[in-house]
C-alpha cells in the first residue's frame, strides 16, 4: 500500500536536483506551526535530547556524547576570536543551554548569554597540540551547571595556532558543527574588518523545535509513523556479523576509524550507475555495502542505520542544536539479485525511510521494544 508519503517521495526523486531542492524549501516553509514560546520557564527536551540526558544520568562522567572539532589559525588575534564567540553563543540560545531535573523530569533553560571562557595555552609542537586536543575533548560535561561549550586556542608559535571546540552532543550535531566554524569565521574576519557579518537573522531557537516536536507527534501523524516503521521492520534479524575478538558485555566506546577512499574513476562510475536508475551516491554505496555484509554473514536482510539531518522544515537548516535522527534502512537481497537490482531495491527502501524520517530513534526503539542486549545496539548494528 503507497502512503501519500510515498508519492511525494518518488516525485521528488524524479526532479532533478535543483528543482527538488526549491520544491523541498517550499513545502518545509508552509505550516510548519513553529512559533518562538516563552524562555521565562523550564522548557521541555525533544526526544533525542531526552534520551541523551538519560544516558548522561547512567554515565555522568562519560565522554561519549562529547563532539571535538578543531580549526588551524594562523596570526589569531585573541581578543576578536573571544568576541567572536561570545556573539555566536548569544545568536545560538543552545550553546548556553542547561538541563534541569524536576520531580525525575529533564527540562532544559536557556542561559544569558556572556562571554566564552577561551583557555589560551603555548605547545611546544604540533604532535603537542593534537595531544593536548584529545585530552580537551575527553573531559566530562555537567549537563545541569554547564556550560555546555567549551573552547581552548593552543598556539605553536606566533604565526600557527589550533582552535578546539567541544560540545556536548545534547546541544549540537555534525550539521550544526559546519554552521558553527562557518559562522565563527564571519563573525571573527567582521570583527577584524570593522563591519558587520551580515548572518541572517534567526526567527526561532532550538527550544522553539522541541516544542513544536512534541506537539506533532502525536494523534494521527504518530500513527501513521510508527504504522509506517512497525510494518517496515517486522520480522528484522539480527545482523550475526563475525568479529575478530570476543564481544564485550557493554560497549567501551573506544572505537576507531579506517578511512576508504575511492578514487574517482570508481566515484563517477558508481554516479553514472545511480543516475540511470533514479538513485543517488548514497543509494549506490548502500547497495554495495549490503551486499558486502550480505557476504560475510550469509544473511539476506540486512539492515543498516544511517544518519538523517532532521531538519525538514527550512527554518531549522540555520540553527545550531541537535537535529539528527537515525532512520534504519532495511536491505533485501533475497533471491540473489544483480547489483542493479539490489540498487533499485534499495533506492525504494530509502525513498520509504526519508517519507517517514520523522519519528525520532528513540520513539521507535519505545514502540517496537526490541529484545535488548547492552553489547549490541537496539535494531541496527552497522
Amino acid at each position: 500500500m503507497q502512503t501519500s508519503g510515498d508519492a511525494l517521495a518518488r516525485r521528488l526523486a524524479a526532479l532533478s536536483p535543483e528543482r527538488r531542492a526549491a520544491v523541498e524549501r517550499l513545502l518545509g516553509s508552509r505550516g510548519s506551526g513553529l512559533v518562538r514560546v516563552g524562555r521565562e520557564r523550564p522548557l521541555p527536551l525533544s526526544f533525542g535530547q531526552q534520551r541523551l540526558w538519560f544516558l548522561a544520568q547512567l554515565d555522568p562522567g562519560s565522554a561519549a556524547y562529547n563532539t571535538a572539532s578543531s580549526l588551524s589559525m594562523r596570526r589569531v588575534e585573541v581578543g576578536a576570536l573571544r568576541w567572536a564567540l561570545a556573539s555566536l553563543v548569544e545568536r545560538h540560545e543552545s550553546l548556553r543551554t542547561t538541563f534541569v531535573s524536576v520531580d525525575g523530569e529533564p527540562f532544559q533553560r536557556v542561559g544569558v548569554a556572556g562571554e566564552v571562557p577561551l583557555e589560551v595555552r603555548d605547545v611546544e609542537s604540533v604532535e603537542r597540540a593534537r595531544e593536548v586536543a584529545g585530552e580537551f575533548a575527553r573531559g566530562p560535561f555537567d549537563l545541569q551547571a554547564g556550560p555546555l561549550l567549551r573552547a581552548g586556542l593552543l598556539r605553536v608559535g606566533p604565526e600557527q595556532s589550533v582552535l578546539v571546540v567541544c560540545v556536548h552532543h545534547i546541544v549540537t550535531d555534525g550539521w550544526s558543527m559546519g554552521l558553527f566554524f562557518s559562522e565563527l569565521s564571519a563573525l571573527y574576519n567582521a570583527r577584524l574588518g570593522g563591519r558587520d557579518a551580515g548572518l541572517p537573522e534567526l526567527p526561532f531557537q532550538y527550544v522553539d523545535f522541541a516544542v513544536w516536536q512534541r506537539r506533532q507527534l502525536q494523534g494521527e501523524r504518530l500513527a501513521e509513523l510508527l504504522g509506517f516503521w512497525r510494518g517496515e521492520l517486522e520480522g528484522l534479524s539480527t545482523l550475526e556479523l563475525s568479529t575478530d575478538r570476543p564481544r564485550p558485555a557493554a560497549p567501551s566506546f573506544r572505537g576507531g576509524s579506517v578511512p576508504l577512499v575511492l578514487g574517482p574513476e570508481v566515484t563517477r562510475a558508481l554516479r553514472e550507475v545511480a543516475q540511470r536508475h533514479g538513485a543517488t551516491l548514497f543509494m549506490a554505496l548502500t547497495a554495495a555495502f549490503a551486499g558486502l555484509l550480505a557476504r560475510y554473514t550469509r544473511q539476506t536482510d540486512i539492515a543498516i542505520g544511517t544518519p538523517v539531518a532532521g531538519r525538514s522544515r527550512s527554518e531549522l537548516e540555520r540553527l545550531i542544536g541537535f537535529f539528527v535522527n537515525t532512520i534504519v534502512l532495511r536491505c533485501d537481497l533475497s533471491g540473489d539479485p544483480s547489483y542493479r537490482d539490489l540498487l533499485v531495491r534499495t533506492r525504494e527502501r530509502a525513498l520509504r525511510a526519508y517519507a517517514h524520517q520523522d519519528l525520532p530513534f528513540e520513539k521507535l526503539v519505545e514502540e517496537l521494544q526490541p529484545q535488548r542486549d547492552l553489547s549490541r545496539n537496539p535494531l541496527c548494528q552497522v
